[in-house]
């Protein structure tokens, strides 16, 4: 993809206001009965941490684990 960065806007933390985002992962863990395994099992979720304070946009999650409703009411439409 050939985006010019000009063209794009910056992303800052909701808490701190940083603008430096490290790699991390979120793990959740799957019930055994959920999985139909013998074992439960642990689901990794990639997101950006906030370098500055360790905050997690809620942007940055999956629908399913973001908390505010009204974000993801308009993520639906």
């Amino acid at each position: 993809m050939n985006i010019s960065l000009d063209k794009t806007t910056g992303i800052s933390c909701n808490e701190c206001k940083g603008e430096v985002f490290q790699e991390g992962v979120m793990l959740r863990k799957a019930s055994r009965f959920l999985t139909g395994t013998a074992q439960d099992a642990l689901v990794p979720i990639q997101v950006f941490v906030c370098a500055k304070c360790g905050n997690v946009n809620n942007e940055f999650l999956p629908l399913q684990l973001r908390t505010d409703e009204a974000e993801i009411i308009e993520e639906n439409n």
